[in-house]
């Protein structure tokens, strides 16, 4: 048993010198592979952009899906390496970036059992999944990763706001409705719902123009909400402002073996989150 009370694994040196290489850039070889990944991720989603241009993959169709079935190789054997390093796969495969990894490689896969010309749109939509492996660049840079982690710490708080500004354009769209709802035969605030949609509009500064109030009270409600919009867009800016100046401490490339957890100060010694050792390879 560890010190936390968990189930001890065996210490594997090969594992842990993989582990270094691939999820960490802390070494040469680290810093090379992850080069390596960007480039090819970068390239894979270039390949995805270009076969949606039709002039384009009618010329080079065969010389794409060449390509694609190269990277969708390479990610498949990252993918697989990735699961047998971590000493608790299923951590890693249902973590953020293990759904990522997966979602890069099925739509390939997936288009061996969709054949027959009535499952071609589905099998192009499928295949439009790849770009998700630009997701997987974040991860690959201190400043990435400093910013997942201020977003991560930020959720709570964004949720509260959220739920805040859900119940604030429902207040303000019934009370436009109210005002603009029985104005005119031909008004656009003719439901709740729809008028909820304007003040989101307005209150986000998008401003579509497609409904608008036509009445004085409805027209000073609607600048009152302009207003309104720049302070509410200011907030969620400040709280993850706030987490990123106090994120930005000595992390390092450190990902835990165990439960795949990153975001480690480069004096921590265990996970933050499991408890686990850290850098085991590097006692041994």
């Amino acid at each position: 048993m560890s010190k936390n009370g968990k189930e001890e694994v065996e210490f594997n040196p090969h594992k842990e010198r993989l582990h270094e290489i691939i999820f960490e850039a802390d070494t040469k070889t680290g810093k090379f592979f992850d080069v390596l990944l960007i480039v090819l991720i970068l390239a894979s989603v270039i390949v995805v952009m270009l076969e949606s241009v039709d002039s384009i993959n009618s010329r080079y169709k065969y010389i794409f899906d060449i390509l694609e079935w190269i990277f969708t190789i390479f990610f498949t054997i990252e993918y697989i390496l990735r699961l047998y390093i971590v000493y608790r796969p299923m951590k890693y495969a249902l973590s953020f970036f293990g759904i990522v990894d997966l979602l890069a490689i099925l739509p390939s896969y997936l288009s061996f059992f969709l054949v027959g010309s009535e499952s071609l749109l589905v099998i192009r939509a499928l295949r439009l999944l790849r770009v998700f492996r630009i997701f997987k660049l974040a991860n690959f840079t201190r400043e990435g990763q400093i910013i997942m982690i201020a977003m991560r710490k930020s959720f709570r708080k964004i949720l509260v706001f959220l739920i805040f500004v859900l119940l604030l354009v429902t207040i303000l769209g019934s009370v436009m409705y109210l005002i603009e709802g029985h104005s005119s035969a031909d008004t656009k605030f003719d439901s709740i719902p729809r008028s909820v949609y304007w003040a989101i509009v307005t209150l986000t500064t998008v401003g579509y123009g497609d409904i608008s109030p036509t009445t004085p009270l409805g027209q000073f409600l609607a600048a009152f909400v302009m207003m309104l919009g720049y302070a509410v867009i200011a907030v969620p800016t400040g709280i993850v402002t706030a987490e990123l100046a106090w994120s930005k401490k000595d992390y390092n490339t450190q990902v835990c073996r165990y439960c795949a957890e990153e975001g480690h100060h480069d004096d921590a010694k265990y996970c933050y989150k499991c408890g686990e050792e850290l850098n085991r390879a590097l006692k041994k």
